[in-house]
């Protein structure tokens, strides 16, 4: 069974607070968000193949990704790393070049639990209400339990 993601919006607010634990290490956890090959292969719901086309995972780096459907229509995002501290902190921007100007800016929280366990908190602060209220409206919320759920099939096999 796979752990539950949760989703937490207030009324009025251009934020969205996200938790999700995982039955794996923070070590995995961290390097599954930073380490290319691994990113490409979890993220974003299932039927989707992803594609990096830049990726510098540290302070002050970037990256790129292109998500193609079976038909071949092809989503672009991108974004900075503005702080990456090892298996505790990254801040960075999200950005969906479907939406151009939209720029979220997300600060993800590793956290070590008992038995080997972790947790990843993360805020996302929209650019206005409208736009966070857009993003959840496109399936946000399928999207990322898709994606942790394929990262817990990933970390099962590194395990």
């Amino acid at each position: 069974m796979s752990n539950p993601v949760v989703i937490d919006t207030v009324p009025g607010a251009p934020y969205a607070d996200l938790s999700r634990e995982f039955d794996a290490p923070v070590e995995a956890v961290f390097r599954a968000h930073t380490d290319p090959d691994l990113f490409a292969q979890w993220i974003g719901p299932r039927g989707l193949r992803t594609t990096i086309t830049h990726w510098d995972a540290r302070s002050g780096g970037g990256w790129a990704f292109e998500q193609q459907v079976g038909d071949g229509e092809a989503f672009g995002f991108r974004g900075t790393f503005h702080t990456v501290e090892p298996n505790e902190l990254i801040i960075q921007t999200f950005e969906y070049l479907g939406a151009p100007g939209e720029v979220s800016l997300e600060k993800l929280r590793f956290e070590s639990l008992p038995g080997g366990r972790s947790r990843l908190v993360s805020r996302s602060v929209m650019t206005s209400v409208e736009a966070l209220e857009e993003m959840i409206a496109q399936g946000m919320q399928q999207g990322v339990e898709e994606g942790y759920q394929k990262l817990d099939e990933l970390l099962q096999q590194d395990g």
